[in-house]
């Protein structure tokens, strides 16, 4: 089947739904989701959204504080751009009907804003310990609401439309995408005047992740197919406190928690931060989870700790009631038991090299959100800057992409997918072998500390699995798990490629080989041959 819209959106968190909504505005809007419209990156997020709201605060803290954690790689105007229009974005998620938590009044009232590793003033707005989930809940109602957007669950996005790789005439453009429809199995065309990668980042490519299942790279993965640039994928956020439990799956312990009186030690008691920063425990999470980790294979524990004992029971109950639950259902009381932790993969610093805006090196699309790099974050994240240059980059990308809008393409100007001899898997059991090979490799060799030599394991094994799935990948019909697993391998494999390049330790990149910077901060470029 084809389909046609003014806006295709591949993703349904908080950057894909902000920019369905604004252009709706201008046009029609498709937007594709992997499983239910509420499964995404966004709708796990528990720490909140920096942005500065209050009169101790101010934009050039905001600014000093992202600048000093991007460990100078960061694009000092963006960075500006994006922390001086947080306000008026924040205004625009209450007006739709985002509830952030506020203080009593005996207390003034106001926000009750959150302190996170690496700010220097209470910022961070957020909704008890689910802000992500109370984020969502509001745009995706508002999305039901708007007549001219139309979301397709259960619809996978496979590989961008762009003009001169399908033959269709004119310029080099991107005009849709091809999705598979789980249910039906059938591959659907979706051509669109713009395309907007919201596809979040790439978790799934590690063993251990604070991501959810659907976290597998697609939109990078098509965005690098395509001859888009990709720019610093050697950084990846590993975050410090994920729950460390043999029932427990990736759940991760906000950083809100350190933020609010929360102490990392060891099994025996003792704190340990203060050995590797003078921050200690509200380090930024670079510093965080390598102290973390070293720690671990100094003493040969399997994990560390956050102590939370110096909060009363009441106030841990309130401002965090999504932790305090779930680590009581695990018979840890997170007021007198210290919360067994341990690093793992969560946020991707680079991806497809885009403006504020959005706009990419292939006209016609853009790529907001994780899956994008726009120099916000440089070499680590700021906590909590993620949302915030979400819904900015969003707002400024609607506007842009309907200035830059692509001729309609015609229905019957639209490719057909091509799937030749393909036949039904037999033996899907080689997707599962293949995708936790990668996730133990990456886990292995490129965590959160490298060297040439694990690095070089890794891109020989990668290239040899890539090998194996792109002959299976043609051979057998499209299941959702190829898809993502071809994905994950390319990913997997940009991720080295970036590793190997970079001759320094900077930000998330922290390698034994080279442990100096280098004097000149450069960023890793990669684009398709």
């Amino acid at each position: 089947m084809k389909y046609l819209s003014d806006y295709l959106v591949l993703g349904s968190g908080i950057a894909g739904l902000t920019y369905a909504l604004k252009a709706a505005e201008t046009g029609t809007v498709t937007i594709l989701t992997k499983k239910h419209r509420a499964e995404s990156n966004t709708n796990y997020a528990q720490g909140g959204i920096a942005s500065v709201t209050s009169k101790e605060d101010s934009f050039e803290l905001h600014v000093a504080d992202t600048l000093d954690a991007g460990a100078g790689l960061c694009r000092e105007g963006v960075v500006r751009a994006i922390v001086t229009e947080g306000p008026g974005r924040i205004q625009e998620l209450i007006d739709i009907g985002v509830r952030f938590s506020e203080r009593e009044e005996v207390f003034g009232g106001g926000f009750d804003l959150g302190k996170e590793g690496g700010h220097s003033k209470r910022r961070v707005l957020h909704s008890k310990d689910m802000t992500g989930r109370e984020i969502e809940r509001a745009l995706l109602q508002a999305i039901e609401e708007h007549p001219n957007i139309q979301v397709r669950e259960d619809a996978v996005a496979i590989d961008l439309l762009v003009s001169d790789k399908m033959g269709m005439p004119g310029p080099r453009t991107c005009r849709g995408a091809f999705a598979l429809n789980v249910k039906s199995g059938e591959v659907m065309s979706f051509g669109a005047r713009a395309t907007v990668l919201a596809t979040g980042g790439c978790g799934k490519c590690y063993f251990y992740t604070t991501n959810p299942d659907i976290a597998t790279g697609d939109g990078l993965a098509m965005a690098y197919r395509a001859g888009a640039q990709i720019t610093n994928m050697e950084f990846i956020q590993f975050h410090p406190t994920c729950l460390y439990h043999p029932l427990s799956r990736s759940f991760l312990i906000s950083e809100a928690l350190r933020g609010e009186g929360g102490i990392l030690v060891n099994e025996k008691g003792e704190e340990f931060m203060q050995q590797y920063d003078f921050r200690k425990s509200l380090a930024p999470r670079d510093i965080t989870a390598r102290a973390i980790d070293a720690e671990m294979k100094r003493t040969g524990a399997e994990c560390m700790y956050l102590d939370m004992s110096s909060r009363e029971p009441d106030f841990l109950y309130e401002r965090f009631p999504n932790i305090h639950e779930y680590c009581e259902g695990l018979g840890i009381d997170m007021a007198e038991d210290p919360i067994p932790v341990v690093p793992a993969a969560h946020y991707q610093c680079g991806g497809v090299e885009a403006g504020i805006d959005g706009k990419t090196s292939i006209p016609g699309l853009y790529a907001i959100g994780e899956v994008a790099c726009t120099g916000l974050h440089g070499a680590n994240r700021l906590a909590s800057n993620s949302l915030l240059e979400a819904v900015v980059s969003a707002a400024e990308a609607s506007r842009t992409s309907y200035e830059e809008l692509q001729p309609q393409v015609a229905i019957e100007g639209l490719p057909e997918w091509q799937s030749g001899d393909a036949h039904d898997p037999d033996e899907i059991v080689v997707v599962t072998h293949n995708w936790r090979e990668i996730r133990t490799l990456m886990w292995d060799y490129v965590g959160i500390v490298r060297t040439d030599k694990r690095l070089e394991r890794a891109a020989n094994r990668l290239s040899i699995l890539m090998k194996e799935i792109h002959d299976y990948y043609w051979d057998f019909k499209l299941k959702p798990e190829l898809i993502e697993l071809r994905n994950i391998a390319l990913v997997s494999a940009l991720i080295v490629d970036s590793a190997k390049a970079r001759k320094e330790s900077r930000g998330l990149h922290y390698t034994l080989d080279y442990p100096n910077l280098l004097e000149r901060a450069m960023d890793t470029t990669l684009s398709k041959r």
